[in-house]
């Protein structure tokens, strides 16, 4: 892992965390009081936490990734793991392979909430910000390394904001210098060392060649698509900037000055296909040739037309751009202005400028004029969408 930190971007990028994203990973070990046992409270902790996650946190402003030690896969078995993670899954949560992803994973995340394990214990080495869900200081001994880190660690307090535990964790976080002393005294050396005792042990001498580490893999890209229906608060700040925070869950969507709009954004995939006729932005990902689909404007006509209430159907052709075609209207390539990020990826998903130019459009009412108007505008000057505390400056250009 510390040989493979220089590929931290990399591994972020496989695992689909876009510029201005935090990824949180949730960690638990296989016992009964671990994070996915019932935390030793006995509740379900890891349930409570997904219903939260999918309420508290906007989906293009955190991504969320879930490392499962290999006997809880082995005792319930894959099926039933990834049965009860579906909705999670749908939501956008990356279920991480136990055998083969986890340390990446651990080197992509800005911050943990975990329990006692050992994967636990590791990031907290690397200088990851941890959040104990689960912390059974009786099942361990008080003379432990990973005890005394048990009793140090901020703990999860399930009755506050997750969203202000998580940022004042990262926005305070000053590494713990136990964990990573006892993890090893010599970092970087245990491949030099561990070959000379080995060798040592068999009484054979050791080879000429240098000791080297395996590289740890690029794993898979995981694109964690969110097919759940996305509730999307947007509001119009000034000529041409929209500010668009979506969320799976509409609860904590509560707007104080009320002075912000609400609208439904639902990928075609969805397994809530009640909510696709409620839906005024529809939108789905995949190449711009697929055969499938006709094409992006073929396919954003057909939606237009299958689904009379909505009022914007975008089709996602890359990481900063998509086709979105306005009922009544000529369709649209809507993509990150150039330069707009020195990474090569523009933010957010694109379905969210879909959304953004949808709040632009809706905010004159219902009279056409003021929309054809609007439209006009955006393709003049192009918009800025603001997620969180980032801005992202797109045009809208004619198909």
């Amino acid at each position: 892992m510390l040989a493979a930190r220089p590929y931290r971007e990399r591994f972020r990028r496989a695992l689909g965390v876009r510029p201005g994203q935090q990824l949180i990973l949730l960690n638990s070990t296989w016992n009964s009081e671990s994070l996915f046992g019932d935390g030793g409270g006995g509740g379900d902790v890891v349930a409570a936490l997904l219903d939260r996650v999918a309420a508290e946190f906007p989906v293009d402003e955190y991504r969320f990734a879930a490392v499962l030690h290999p006997n809880i896969w082995h005792g319930h078995g894959p099926g039933q793991i990834r049965a009860w993670l579906d909705r999670a899954r749908r939501g956008g949560l990356v279920l991480i392979d136990p055998l083969k992803g986890w340390r990446q994973a651990l080197l992509a995340a800005d911050a943990v909430i975990g329990d006692h394990g050992s994967v636990t214990y590791y990031a907290a080495a690397l200088g990851t910000p941890v959040l104990l869900g689960a912390a059974p200081l009786n099942a361990l001994d008080p003379d432990a390394p990973i005890s005394a880190f048990m009793r140090e660690a901020p703990r999860l307090d399930p009755d506050a904001s997750l969203v202000v535990q998580i940022e004042r964790l990262i926005g305070r976080h000053r590494p713990l210098s136990g964990p990573a002393e006892f993890t090893t005294s010599v970092p970087g050396e245990s491949a030099v060392r561990l070959r000379r005792l080995f060798y040592s042990m068999m009484g054979a001498p050791e080879p000429g060649r240098p000791a080297s580490l395996k590289p740890l893999p690029l794993p898979d890209y995981e694109a964690g698509t969110t097919t759940v229906p996305l509730h999307v608060l947007s509001q119009v700040l000034g000529p041409g900037e929209v500010a668009v925070s979506r969320r799976a869950d509409p609860r904590q969507m509560v707007d104080p000055d009320h002075d912000r709009e609400l609208h439904v954004a639902v990928h075609e995939d969805t397994r809530d296909v009640d909510q696709l006729n409620l839906a005024d932005v529809i939108f789905r990902d995949g190449a711009p040739d697929d055969p499938r689909f006709g094409s992006p404007s073929v396919w954003t006509a057909e939606v237009l037309r299958r689904h009379p209430g909505c009022s914007v159907a975008a089709y996602v052709t890359g990481p900063s751009a998509c086709v979105v075609r306005v009922r009544g209207e000529e369709p649209l390539r809507v993509v990150a202005a150039p330069g707009a990020d020195a990474e090569g990826v523009s933010g957010p998903d694109p379905a969210a400028y879909a959304s953004a130019l949808y709040a632009w459009l809706a905010t004159g009412g219902p009279d056409p004029a003021a929309a054809d108007k609007r439209l006009a505008q955006a393709m003049a000057d192009g918009l800025c969408v603001r997620t969180g505390s980032r801005l992202h400056r797109v045009q809208v250009l004619l198909l």
